[in-house]
């Protein structure tokens, strides 16, 4: 290890519920809901084994989506707050198994279930399955459960079975695994690699048969891992939708390009026009009061240290911070950072991580026009012309959403300014599966207008011009 492990609470969480806190979960143990453990659905669930698991423990449940699950050890409401709008629908009353378990890693942020061991994952099977698997990551640094209402519910009801992991390091203190810079990131890519054919051998003992069709996807950190994916391992899945992917690339753009002006306009030492020059849409500057206490300062200050520690050895040291007020802090030594004159041996560990465009499957990208953390100008509008370059720009699909941010979560205090990209994420799916199984390709890349009326939380037509 690089440096000493501690216990931090998820990022890119909205900051309301970074101010609760974590919560950790108890031992998985039947809860109400659960069915006898050998009749109807339950009968083989003992016969399940993930392969290469170091622990593992099956639950059959009566309903496997958020629903059902809330308030039970089998997901985690508090790790998903934030990311989706007050009045999203999602469907409920799917009956499963839920395995939940963790592969051999020697890290240990992540607290979910008691167990203080990283590389956990869930794996979900539905009693009416499709044929189809869906594999994600978590967001930002959150955990294993962070997407269940954003993506689990759907595509469970649809029928597919679903895969997540933490992807082998999580909490503002991830940096803290690995021997060399740019390992605790590199590992995520290869956690999920992992779960996926872990996952589709889990498919084969619960069904008879391996997924006809295994898709990747993710949002944020995940639609990073989405693309890495269908660079690197496109052998393993039939499609990808990537929701907002972090952009890295040796030179850049990436976060460590993209931050440090906004670190510097914290401390006074930028204006907001040079934010806008530094690809921040000026259209979102009612954002950015939100994202300078709650996302800039902190992103770049872990991330740097992930992929810079030599930059500043106390800033952070061993830990992004003991307390809220100290982990959301800026470094003010971040404020002067310049990623291009740094050494070498900084872009060497980014390139550990690095896209390249080279995708080998068909993939869809969704990215708010008004997302102020990953600006589009500097992330997917550049994976994007990556993509072409590599000859690849008849497997990919670009969709820019007016309106949209980060988090939908931010919808509920601008429902004049914003619209969910929630929606759109899964006509986008939808449209992904059409694309792969009927080849009905989706509508050519566009800006998707915000309705002018309609339920712009639960709806969203991706041939809407604006």
């Amino acid at each position: 290890m690089r440096v000493p492990l501690s216990r931090g609470v998820p990022l890119f969480s909205a900051f309301a519920a970074l101010l609760t806190g974590l919560t950790v979960l108890g031992p998985a143990a039947p809860a109400s809901g659960a069915g006898p453990r050998e009749s109807g659905h339950c009968a083989r669930q003992d016969r399940l084994a993930v392969p290469g698991a170091e622990h593992q423990e099956t639950a059959c449940r009566a309903d496997l989506t958020t629903a059902g699950l809330a308030g039970t050890p089998y997901t985690d409401m508090a790790d998903q707050a934030g990311l989706s709008a007050k009045g999203t629908v999602n469907p409920s009353g799917v009956p499963g198994v839920q395995i939940d378990g963790y592969f051999p890693d020697d890290s240990r942020l992540n607290a979910t279930h008691g167990w203080a061991h990283d590389a956990q994952f869930v794996i979900r099977l539905p009693d009416r399955w499709n044929g189809g698997l869906v594999v994600t990551g978590a967001p930002g640094t959150r955990r294993q459960y962070a997407t269940d209402a954003l993506i689990s519910d759907q595509v469970l009801a649809q029928g597919y079975a679903y895969a997540a992991t933490d992807k082998g390091n999580t909490g503002p203190d991830f940096f803290t695994d690995g021997r060399e810079p740019g390992d605790a990131v590199a590992e995520w890519n290869r956690r999920v690699t992992e779960l996926t054919r872990a996952a589709k051998k889990a498919v084969r003992q619960r069904y008879g048969t391996a997924p006809r069709r295994t898709y990747m996807t993710g949002i944020s950190n995940a639609g990073y891992l989405t693309r890495w994916q269908l660079e690197n391992r496109p052998e393993l899945y039939d499609g990808g939708v990537d929701w907002e992917g972090v952009l890295w690339t040796t030179r850049g753009p990436n976060l460590l390009t993209s931050l440090p002006v906004t670190v510097a306009r914290h401390f006074g030492t930028a204006t907001d026009e040079d934010l806008i020059g530094a690809g921040f849409a000026p259209g979102s500057r009612f954002l950015w009061p939100y994202h300078d206490k709650a996302y800039w300062g902190l992103t770049q200050k872990i991330f740097r240290a992930e992929f810079d520690p030599t930059y500043d050895s106390g800033c952070p040291g061993a830990t992004a911070g003991s307390s809220l007020e100290q982990i959301l802090a800026p470094c003010a030594s971040d404020a002067a950072y310049d990623y291009a004159s740094r050494p070498a041996a900084v872009r060497r560990a980014v390139a550990k991580v690095a896209l390249t465009g080279r995708i080998g499957k068909p993939l869809i990208t969704l990215h708010g026009d008004l997302d102020t953390l990953l600006p589009i100008a500097t992330d997917s509008d550049v994976y994007a012309r990556m993509v072409d370059g590599r000859g690849r720009g008849g497997l990919h699909r670009f969709y820019t959403v007016q309106d949209g941010t980060h988090t939908d979560g931010l919808y509920d205090t601008f429902p004049d300014r914003l619209r969910p990209i929630l929606p759109c994420y899964r006509s986008a799916f939808t449209a992904l599966t059409r694309w792969v199984e009927a080849g009905v390709a989706p509508p050519a890349d566009r800006v998707i207008a915000r309705p002018a009326g309609g339920d712009v939380v639960n709806s969203c037509a991706l041939d809407q011009r604006s």
